[in-house]
């Protein structure tokens, strides 16, 4: 079940949230949420919700081995790191760990078969993260194995993120209040995301999946850059849009989430953009691996190495393909130069943004490609491909329909850094209003106006919906 389908607008949604409104006892409103929960994850993977089942009782276990144990903490630790990173390399890297051998030594290894279950990494991560959490001494082991089950398998963020950490929500999960306004907000926020996948990361997918399945023939400059763009929207529109969806839906139920997406595409340097992309995963990865490596204490050839492992670990993290790998290191790299390159620190900002887009669509079109043969060869394409046939001209245009220039203009406006006008009107949005004052004009015509807007693009997405079928989420097989 993906949050962008009728199923769960119209059905699941609503009985869990009336559900969970009806229901007084806190325990009750937890309980809900779990078989939810459950519920959520079994209608795509019924046998694989054993799998998430078995990691959750496995880390509770662990996490409370290592607060009673005063002497094994670190090999306790070591199980953890073993078995929840075992378990990832099993369903998601086997095959590929398999076929990268056979390839080199032509040693003709079995193929493992399996299918990956979905948000494996996302539910894997977190787990780890509460009983690393747990070891640091930064949160006390939790006792109760149902609100170890509600973090890890709670199903805004369950099969693509964001990745919580258990620090950060433990309260929450005891104790919550359940605000009308932020109920209100939530919702909007929810809405907000969900227009953002099923209007615009839609509408560029088509178009980005036609040219990177096209003929060889059919591919030209126009034609390559058309379709690097338009992915490169997709992916930002696809995930952060079912970021805002997961957020959303935590507010309607008493959890605050943090941002993930803060206008990326704004960004003047590779290392601002990393601030600003899957934030939850930056985080990860610099807390629970750069900083153990010794981040950059140890020297500044130590620190460079660091940095290479964890941009291999990123990109790795996102697929079992050599071309995952490849932009990892590719961003990798760049954070390097501009590390120890003094005048890229020093370029105005202007050059900076161009710069740092160029690359970051450079690095977006191996990772959308299904070999790095094809993505060298659109990459080629995109500053020599002059040859302007009939063939490549006709299908060039059968992609830029009404609807897709409409989108794509909504995506680039929508993309850009306007995050002080965002800020100033979530701000006025989410102002309380003072007890016994009346509302103001200008403050309620301004929330009035934003929920009916709210309403109309909910209204507008379930009509898409109903007559599409292409709704494909793309970090769902990361």
């Amino acid at each position: 079940m993906v949050f962008s389908s009728l199923e769960f607008l119209c059905v699941f949604l609503p009985v869990v949230f009336i559900l969970y409104c009806i229901v007084p006892n806190h325990k009750v409103k937890n309980a809900i949420l779990i078989a939810a929960s459950l519920l959520f994850y079994a209608y795509g993977e019924p046998v694989y919700i054993l799998l998430m089942m078995a990691s959750v009782v496995v880390n509770y276990s662990l996490a409370r081995g290592i607060s009673c144990s005063k002497n094994h903490k670190k090999l306790i630790l070591a199980v953890a790191v073993a078995a929840n990173i075992g378990a990832l390399a099993v369903f998601k890297y086997a095959a590929f760990f398999m076929e990268s051998v056979d390839g080199i030594f032509k040693v003709n290894l079995p193929v493992p078969n399996l299918v990956l279950p979905i948000g494996i990494s996302f539910f894997t991560f977190q787990a780890l993260s509460y009983v690393i959490d747990v070891y640091r001494g930064q949160v006390e082991a939790q006792k109760n194995f149902a609100r170890v089950l509600l973090y890890i398998s709670f199903f805004p963020q369950l099969i693509a993120g964001p990745i919580v950490r258990y620090r950060d929500i433990y309260r929450e999960i005891e104790n919550r209040h359940q605000d009308r306004d932020e109920v209100v907000q939530g919702l909007r926020r929810f809405i907000l995301g969900l227009g953002k996948k099923v209007l615009i990361a839609n509408a560029m997918g088509l178009v980005a999946d036609a040219i990177f399945s096209a003929e060889v023939s059919s591919i030209n400059i126009a034609v390559a850059w058309m379709g690097a763009l338009t992915y490169m929207l997709q992916i930002f529109y696809d995930f952060s849009g079912y970021s805002d969806m997961a957020i959303g839906l935590g507010k309607m139920f008493g959890f605050h989430f943090k941002e993930n997406f803060i206008y990326p595409y704004g960004s003047s340097s590779v290392k601002e953009f990393w601030r600003r992309w899957h934030i939850s995963l930056s985080t990860w990865f610099k807390e629970y691996l750069y900083i153990p490596l010794g981040g950059n204490r140890k020297g500044r050839f130590r620190t460079c190495i660091n940095k290479i492992i964890v941009f291999f670990f990123t990109g790795l993290w996102h697929g079992a393909n050599w071309t995952f790998i490849i932009w990892g290191l590719w961003h990798g790299l760049f954070l390097l130069l501009e590390e120890y390159l003094g005048f890229l620190k020093k370029i105005p900002k202007v050059i900076g943004r161009i710069y740092t887009l160029l690359v970051v669509c450079l690095g977006f079109v191996v990772f959308r490609a299904d070999t790095f043969k094809q993505g060298m060869f659109m990459i080629k394409e995109m500053f020599t491909g002059t040859a302007f046939t009939a063939e490549s001209v006709s299908f060039a245009w059968q992609q830029l329909t009404p609807w897709v220039i409409v989108m794509f203009i909504a995506a680039v406006v929508f993309a850009a850094p306007l995050r002080p006008v965002a800020d100033k009107v979530r701000a006025a949005l989410q102002k309380p209003f003072a007890e016994g004052e009346k509302p103001g004009g200008r403050q309620m015509a301004l929330r009035t106006a934003a929920n009916v807007i709210a309403v109309m693009l909910l209204v507008w997405c379930i009509i898409r919906l109903s007559g599409g079928t292409y709704n494909p989420f793309i970090y769902f097989r990361f």
